[in-house]
């Protein structure tokens, strides 16, 4: 008896979203399947220098970032959300390791006893 049980992987659905998520480099398996190309036709356009998107060989393996591959799709890659990564407390710090935030200002201690602040 042949079992004819599809694989997950030959019917995943890749949507904008899950393209996306995969960050900004995928592998050229997962880069073939989104374009729906074979693993071996899409490491021998690869290795001619003719896939669809630009390949990055980093030793044996290839990497195809993945906001071209968006953009052959005709996809707009999303924006990632931007964070302030400095804490509250500490200021941000430019290139000569000097604070970039505005100098603070203090109440002279006389000013403040009259009421004023």
């Amino acid at each position: 008896m042949t079992d004819h049980t599809e694989h997950a992987d030959d019917e995943q659905v890749w949507t904008a979203e899950r393209i996306a998520a995969l960050g900004p480099v995928t592998d050229i398996t997962t880069a073939a399947a989104i374009l729906r190309l074979s693993r071996s036709t899409a490491y021998e356009l690869a290795k001619q220098g003719r896939f669809p998107v630009p390949v990055i060989r980093a030793g044996t393996r290839y990497r195809v970032p993945v906001a071209p591959l968006l953009a052959a799709l005709g996809i707009e890659a999303p924006r990632p959300p931007r964070h302030d990564l400095t804490p509250d407390d500490t200021p941000s710090m430019n290139h000569d390791g000097q604070s970039a935030a505005p100098p603070r200002t203090t109440v002279d201690p006389l000013w403040r006893d009259i009421g004023h602040e």
